[in-house]
């Protein structure tokens, strides 16, 4: 936590008046192709930025000694890693980890959990997360000048158990005390002030690199409640870069897939971005991949994007039947990808009104998660309630590979439900259980999240055991399942570790790891705070000087002055204890010149009193 000083000293005549924090708490979007961080200063929430601006590219690059990450790493073909997010919480069986034109190599292993090739190693979208996030959270901590006590992280509201579970992990896995996971759309709502309104009901359309979600909420006295939630965690603009690719390949005479050429893929896709990207403003652009030479029109261009984005009309119709929505208030866009005028035509035809971008598309979330930070961080504002919602149903599977829905998607977080079993079988003494998510009606074609047992029950006839079994979803969207057998009282609990995620002992491993770069993370940590401090005295002095110049000793100027440009010009350096020297050494040139205004200060606390007013002034 931050350290409190005991007391503080003021100018005569200067204001007492200070900021106080509630703690050092950020917002981070970490996107599919692109992340930032943001905090809430004097009250506005503002992305945090260095000399490339607010963004930093989802991209990280592994040497054997090094880790690139951001705009640097995308200066590499190989060993480097993009898209990430995309394969959080994923298996290698999963259509994600299976698509045409991937730009990896996918290292042999676990069949829970993808990994990457890189560098002589293997990584999983978790590591390649956690090291997005640490560089964020440094940026953070040097804005901010100091540790961060917490961080509210979004996700895609259409992240599952296994998806939502990864997310955290990378948090922990960076250092970082997750205070929250947050539904993208619902961050853009704040972002918006959309809590100032006093009632209406509002769409957030949310397109992405890599994930689409479309949310309807419900805005009442100060209270959002998500009424419904859809999309596609697998949909975004990559998609419509693999479009364009393959339309490029083949015009190039290559197969569509790049015939497993992995730098080919790498290069012909970031060549489609580009393109795509600058089509928003232009009727056609040149194109160059490698030695092939062409031209892309932008009606080309959306003629082959078209079909992947009207996969966002039924998860958007679904949504607006189910909150049985009516007429909207507005219509917010948020992601990259919304700032296509075909994604801006597609939108306003499908809603049928002009939608919201009055805020940067790939800043929103981020606000709005900064926003969420204060809250939970202590601001002491109340007027904001958050109601988010379960977007995928929660079961178990029954007898015959069913599965049995306990809490149906769209219901409100936090929330719970409790049901009874029984057993199948005579002197049946234990029971499976098989958690899964999904809307399917047999559990093959919903997601695996968890399995564990109950034994030890005693023989009983089928269907004389009493199994009561209580889902229970926290505000981050995280499952709780609890299991008791009524006959005996035996009861079991676990929090759902899914599937395809990393075990306890996995992201321990990792952690034990991270603790190698402990001194390095103490060194920077004294760094910012020998920064910090050297900011304030410079401050300070150079207020005195110009105050009181008159009590500077004319022999003591020069010092002095050499001493401020010390202090200067080491605070840009990365050794803090130079910094710290630096300091010491402004203080002893001031010295005489400190001593010269408290001694004046004091004189003119007691000119004119006499002995007992003064002591009776200090008692007070």
């Amino acid at each position: 936590m931050p350290r409190e000083a005991l007391f503080d000293i003021s100018e005569p005549g200067e204001s007492k008046a200070k900021a106080v924090c509630a703690g050092r708490a950020v917002g981070i979007d970490l996107g599919t192709t692109n992340s930032l961080v943001a905090t809430v200063q004097a009250g506005q929430p503002v992305c945090l930025r260095d000399e490339h601006g607010a963004i930093v590219p989802s991209v990280v690059h592994y040497e054997a000694d090094r880790v690139v990450v951001g705009r640097q790493a995308q200066a590499f073909d190989d060993d480097t890693i993009s898209s990430a997010k995309r394969f959080m919480g994923r298996g290698p069986n999963d259509a994600e980890a299976t698509r045409k034109l991937m730009p990896y190599r996918f290292a042999p292993g676990s069949d829970n959990v993808v990994r990457f090739a890189v560098a002589g190693r293997a990584v999983t979208p978790i590591e390649v997360s956690a090291e997005i996030l640490r560089v964020l959270r440094a940026r953070a901590e040097a804005e901010l000048g100091g540790p961060l006590d917490g961080a509210v992280i979004t996700v895609p509201a259409y992240f599952d158990d296994a998806q939502r579970q990864a997310t955290r992990d990378a948090g922990r896995l960076a250092g970082l005390e997750v205070l929250r996971l947050l539904n993208e759309p619902t961050a853009a709502a704040l972002a918006y002030g959309l809590d100032k309104q006093a009632e209406g009901t509002f769409a957030v359309f949310d397109l992405g690199g890599g994930t689409f979600d479309i949310s309807i909420l419900k805005l009442e006295g100060g209270v959002f409640e998500v009424k419904a939630t859809g999309g596609d965690s697998a949909l975004g603009g990559d998609d419509f870069d693999r479009a364009i690719a393959g339309e490029l390949l083949r015009r190039m005479g290559k197969p569509d897939d790049a015939g497993g050429d992995r730098l080919l893929a790498r290069r012909v896709i970031a060549e489609s971005r580009a393109a795509k990207e600058a089509l928003s403003n232009a009727s056609e652009v040149p194109v160059t991949v490698g030695d092939w030479r062409g031209n892309l029109a932008r009606s080309e261009m959306e003629a082959l994007v078209g079909p992947v984005l009207d996969r966002c009309g039924p998860p958007v119709r679904r949504a607006l039947k189910d909150a049985a929505a009516g007429d909207l208030s507005g219509v917010i866009l948020v992601g990259g990808a919304t700032r296509m005028p075909l994604v801006r035509r597609f939108v306003r035809g499908l809603f049928g009104k002009e939608p919201l971008a009055d805020i940067d598309p790939d800043e929103v979330v981020a606000l709005g998660a900064a926003i969420q930070a204060d809250l939970l961080a202590g601001s002491g504002r109340g007027d904001v309630v958050l109601m988010d919602v379960v977007p995928l149903s929660l079961g178990l599977e029954m007898m015959g590979g069913v599965a049995e829905k306990l809490i149906h998607r769209n219901t409100t977080v936090p929330c719970g439900a409790t049901q009874t079993f029984t057993t199948y079988a005579d002197n049946q003494t234990g029971f499976d259980l098989h958690v899964v998510q999904g809307e399917r009606e047999l559990v093959a074609d919903c997601r695996s999240l968890a399995r564990f047992k109950m034994t030890g029950i005693p023989p009983m006839p089928a269907g004389m055991a009493r199994l009561e079994v209580t889902f229970l979803v926290d505000a981050d969207g995280i499952l709780r399942v609890a299991a008791k057998e009524e006959t005996t009282g035996k009861e079991t609990a676990i929090e759902v570790r899914p599937s395809y995620g990393l075990t306890d002992d996995e992201v321990e491993k990792m952690l034990l790891d991270s603790f190698e770069h402990g001194e390095t993370d103490v060194k920077a940590r004294m760094l910012v705070e020998q920064r910090v401090e050297a900011d304030r005295i410079l401050q300070a002095t150079r207020a005195a000087l110009v105050a009181d110049p008159a009590l500077v000793p004319e022999a003591d100027r020069p010092s002095i002055d050499a001493a401020l440009r010390k202090v200067e010009e080491t605070k840009r350096a990365s050794d803090h204890h130079a910094i710290r020297l630096a300091i010491e050494g402004l203080d002893a040139a001031t010295k005489e010149f400190a001593t010269r205004r408290m001694n004046r200060a004091l004189d003119q606390g007691i000119r004119g009193r006499s002995v007992g007013e003064v002591e009776a002034k200090v008692q007070r």
